[in-house]
């Protein structure tokens, strides 16, 4: 029994399986949406698109009394998200599809680290020793010197910077509101900050471009669902080596979809990453700790 209910790890690595699934067509759709629209654009039609799964959380919305430091939280929360989605778009039309999956495995690390940083979190000597490792993992990703790391590498290593800034600011405000809040807020805030990017290098899309960019929205919205519907079911200790699997399917999608090679040291040090965030999250559910080590899923767009 955990927190007075049942644990079912298997109903949680299937969800986390169905989660994986839809984050990886989010990205295959993207890729297979190409340069023509310009990454702002893109992420503002995403969230813009998506707002329209906000209704059932208008009455938490409106009901929900926010003071200045909230609007301050969900503002700096939502520019950091906002750069972050624009930055994986970028990266998305650069790289290939392994290696946006492998290198979005370190949002979790980065998120460990601001946790010590400005959560007080204690950084243990175990978990100093995952996070190097995660760090070498990220160097057999890129091979810096071994080959040329390009503008999509950097961009990417950027995204799961803020996307994990995104998060810990998350894990602040999920304390003080309803989560639909959370969840809400950040859509609008999102779309609001994108906006002004998007209009600047718009170019109009067809009906089938804004059907494509809908459908992102729609598995994003549906992953973000059933990785709760995982959580709920299962410990995050449970589900989180689940999302290895993510990798493997970007991995065998871009090279059957997407003529991208398949590049052993990416899926390598992919592999690494993820070993050291799941020891980490392992670390905390034994030691009982507030859990703040999210699975990888949690930082997706």
């Amino acid at each position: 029994m955990d927190n007075g209910q049942t644990t079912r790890p298997l109903v949680g690595i299937l969800w986390m399986l169905v989660t994986g699934l839809c984050f990886v067509a989010v990205t295959a759709i993207v890729k297979y949406l190409g340069p023509r629209i310009p990454p702002e654009e893109q992420a503002f039609l995403r969230y813009f698109l998506g707002l329209v799964f906000l209704i059932p959380m208008l009455p938490a919305l409106l009901s929900t009394r926010l003071n200045g430091k909230l609007v301050l939280q969900f503002g700096a929360r939502g520019a950091l998200h906002a750069v972050g989605v624009m930055l994986w778009f970028y990266a998305m039309t650069r790289i290939p599809l392994a290696e946006v999956t492998a290198i979005n495995y370190l949002a979790p690390v980065y998120v460990t680290l601001g946790a010590a940083l400005f959560l007080g979190e204690t950084l243990a000597m175990r978990r100093i020793a995952a996070v190097i490792t995660a760090l070498i993992g990220a160097i057999i990703i890129l091979r810096p010197g071994f080959r040329e790391v390009e503008s999509g590498h950097m961009a990417m290593l950027l995204a799961a910077v803020l996307f994990g800034g995104s998060y810990l600011l998350a894990k602040v405000t999920v304390a003080k509101v309803p989560a639909a809040v959370v969840v809400g807020m950040l859509s609008i805030v999102v779309t609001m900050a994108l906006a002004p990017f998007a209009y600047a290098v718009w170019v109009t899309p067809t009906w089938a471009e804004i059907g494509i960019l809908f459908g992102v929205a729609c598995f994003a919205t549906a992953g973000h669902y059933t990785m709760t519907l995982a959580f709920a079911a299962a410990p995050v200790a449970v589900t989180q080596p689940v999302t290895f699997l993510q990798l493997v399917w970007a991995t065998a999608l871009g090279a059957l979809a997407f003529g991208e090679p398949v590049d052993f040291w990416v899926v390598l040090g992919g592999a690494i990453v993820l070993a050291s965030v799941t020891f980490i999250t392992w670390r905390e559910t034994m030691l009982n700790r507030r859990q703040i080590t999210p699975a990888t899923p949690a930082t997706k767009v």
